[in-house]
């Protein structure tokens, strides 16, 4: 009777260990899991939820805040819908903090071939297809109002004309070319 108590205990104290070392080895596999996440496999499940982003660009701190319906993802940028006529096209290298995401996150890497080329370049260059009124606020906080031109490889020209006219060559006061990595997002009315 000592004997099977004796076994009995040792085999308790070894499934015991076993699942530790399970639990230890299954912490650490979601350790390097976690660590493979980027900011947009986070934000993939995330469309059609409301959000909150610290923003690199204007304040007196250098930062905003933004508000909005997550709406679209592109490779680099994201697309908030803040009311029902404002959108803000927003590069993920100006985003500072996110609230509002929940806890799933989508498999890294499973954007697919075609969204892995939808860029910044192309968002903007949609920008340039509908001739709409924007601002685009670099990372400094200043604004520069009008329709974007053309869109380069790392660049974006603005023409600035009054708000209230429709680009025209005789409304046009300025063309300012904006390098694309200080944009610090763009905001059009929809």
């Amino acid at each position: 009777m000592r004997w099977e108590a004796l076994f009995a205990d040792l085999e308790m104290q070894w499934e015991a260990a076993e699942a530790a070392d399970l639990d230890a080895e299954l912490v650490d596999r979601s350790r390097r899991e976690v660590g493979y996440l980027r900011l947009i496999d986070r934000l993939r499940p995330a469309i059609g939820t409301w959000l909150r982003l610290g923003v690199l660009a204007g304040g007196r701190d250098g930062g905003a805040v933004l508000g909005g319906r997550l709406v679209a993802l592109g490779m680099d940028w994201l697309l908030l819908q803040e009311s029902t006529a404002q959108e803000v096209l927003l590069p993920l290298r100006s985003v500072l903090w996110v609230h509002g995401l929940a806890a799933a996150s989508a498999q890294p890497g499973h954007e697919g071939p075609l969204a892995a080329k939808l860029d910044l370049r192309y968002a903007l260059r949609g920008v340039v297809r509908d001739r709409s009124l924007c601002s685009v606020v670099v990372v400094d906080g200043t604004a520069v109002t009008g329709t974007i031109d053309r869109v380069g490889a790392d660049f974006c020209e603005v023409a600035e004309h009054p708000d209230d006219e429709f680009r025209r060559a005789r409304s046009v006061r300025a063309v300012r070319t904006v390098p694309l990595a200080a944009i610090g997002f763009v905001r059009r009315t929809a």
